[in-house]
């Protein structure tokens, strides 16, 4: 029987393609985590300043992901969010009990 955690990540996304492009790679997301996890809550900041600039970008749009899951899947959404345009940062942490 698989070890169920809670999870949260933070994903940061590029808005040089545009305000339909972040919404809809924000559903992208939250799509695929209710699918292979159980969603807790997807809390939208919006749009922030950076703290330095990433690839000549100095806004972005952020979003934290609360979900319970076993292990593997943190593992594949981190290899996910790596290889899609227009995320510039993640980090998923692993909630104590």
């Amino acid at each position: 029987m698989a070890v169920i955690n809670s999870y949260e990540v933070v994903i940061v996304f590029s808005l040089k393609r545009g305000e339909d492009a972040v919404a809809e790679t924000v559903k992208k997301f939250t799509d695929l985590i209710e699918k292979h996890a159980t969603m807790e809550s997807v809390d939208e900041w919006g749009k922030r300043k950076l703290a330095y600039p990433i690839n000549k970008e100095t806004d972005a749009y952020y979003v934290l992901y609360t979900f319970k899951s076993d292990a593997v899947f943190p593992a594949e959404l981190d290899r996910i969010t790596k290889i899609t345009d227009g995320v510039l940062r993640s980090m998923i942490i692993k909630k104590e009990a």
